[in-house]
């Protein structure tokens, strides 16, 4: 036996058991890594089913003009506006938040109102309901007027039933 095929031989066992070890490190990293997800699934709750997107019945305000209707339907029923700034993360955690703890059966009119994009109407609503910017905030009108306003996480904190 030469000692290239010696070489040769050598080295594509060495090669194939290499092949096998990565393979099996894969493997057991995949099993340990399931397990892992599995476990961490069971502390926490997690039953691998999709949870269901709430979806608010909102209203995009996007001119100006929506805000004189805003002011007259808030003397029958009341009219909430939540400003959002979607470049920024805790708006969109407390976008979160508020969705999921909104009452769907509430009986008010909701506006989302995406400042980027309506900055003219964004300040528009602060000189009309004399409320000075934050985002997030959250508006309530009734009969004309803010009868409350949160920003950030204070906006969680209002108990909207009692604006109603």
């Amino acid at each position: 036996m030469s000692v290239n095929y010696w070489f040769l031989v050598t080295f594509s066992q060495f090669v194939s058991f290499k092949i096998e070890v990565d393979l099996l490190y894969k493997l057991t990293f995949a099993i340990a890594e399931n397990e892992v997800y599995i476990m961490f699934g069971k502390l926490f709750g997690n039953n691998k089913t999709p949870k269901e997107e709430k979806v608010l019945p909102w209203q995009n305000l996007t001119s100006i003009e929506q805000l004189d209707e805003i002011e007259l339907s808030s003397k029958g029923k009341t009219q909430l506006i939540f400003k959002h700034s979607t470049r920024c993360g805790i708006s969109r955690m407390v976008l979160n938040q508020f969705t999921e703890a909104y009452d769907l059966d509430l009986n008010a009119d909701l506006y989302y109102l995406d400042l980027l994009n309506y900055r003219d109407v964004s300040n528009e609503v602060g000189y009309k309901f004399q409320v000075m910017h934050q985002s997030p905030q959250l508006l309530i009108i009734k009969n004309g007027v803010v009868v409350a306003h949160a920003s950030h996480g204070a906006i969680n904190d209002l108990d909207l039933s009692t604006f109603i």
